[in-house]
This record gives structure tokens, C-alpha cells and sequence, in this order.
């Protein structure tokens, strides 16, 4: 099942190691089979706000989008980002071949609370 690391980056303050942290990225990401699905890209907003950027970056499993983000080459590159853009990164896993959002929502159902006898 495929795996995603996203970040959010707001606040960005420029430096010259932005371009250096972008130009070596990639080396990091090879090992683990990653790749940028959306980069630089201007988001469109829908429904409430979104200051900043949208980054996201594919792996084939949850396992290499950790090992990539703790391995040594990252977090050696990391603080050239880290220092002069403010944001968050998460990483999720995707959803198997053939989700079925029907079962979600029968899982949500069932987790509701039930009503009382004198709410009918």
C-alpha cells in the first residue's frame, strides 16, 4: 500500500538554503523509492483557508516514507528547510487497491452514539 509524506509550509523567510535543501532532496528520496507528486504548486483553496504551500511526495509503503525522513541523508539536509520555512510534515499511508469508502462510512455509522429510547 502506497504511503505519503505531505507537508504544509507557511512561513517562508528566504535564504540561500532553500534552493541547496531543493537541489539535494532528490538524492535522499532515490534509496527509498520516493518521488514528488506535487511541488510548488499554487493550491486552490475550497472551503477554509490554506496560507502557504502544499508538498507532496509518494512512496510504495509506509515503511520507506519512514526509514527516508529518519535516514541519515535527510535529516542531514533537513535544517536547510527546517531554519527559514515554518511547517508541518506528516506522513500516511494510502488506501488499499479497491477501497471501498462505503465500509468507512458503515465503521463511522457504527461508532456513533446510539439513541436513547426517549430521543425517538
Amino acid at each position: 500500500m502506497n504511503a505519503y509524506a505531505i507537508a504544509h509550509l507557511r512561513e517562508f523567510r528566504p535564504h540561500p538554503d532553500i534552493p541547496r535543501y531543493i537541489e539535494l532532496i532528490q538524492a535522499t528520496l532515490e534509496p527509498y523509492s520516493g518521488r514528488f507528486l506535487v511541488h510548488g504548486a499554487q493550491v486552490e483553496v475550497l472551503e477554509g483557508s490554506w496560507p502557504g504551500d502544499v508538498v507532496v511526495i509518494g512512496f510504495p509503503d509506509l515503511e520507506s516514507a519512514r526509514a527516508w525522513y529518519a535516514s541519515p541523508a535527510y535529516q542531514e539536509v533537513l535544517p536547510l528547510r527546517t531554519r527559514h520555512i515554518t511547517g508541518d510534515c506528516v506522513i500516511v499511508p494510502g488506501v488499499p487497491a479497491g477501497y471501498d469508502p462505503a465500509q468507512t462510512a458503515a465503521k463511522v455509522r457504527e461508532a456513533l452514539p446510539q439513541p436513547m429510547a426517549t430521543d425517538r
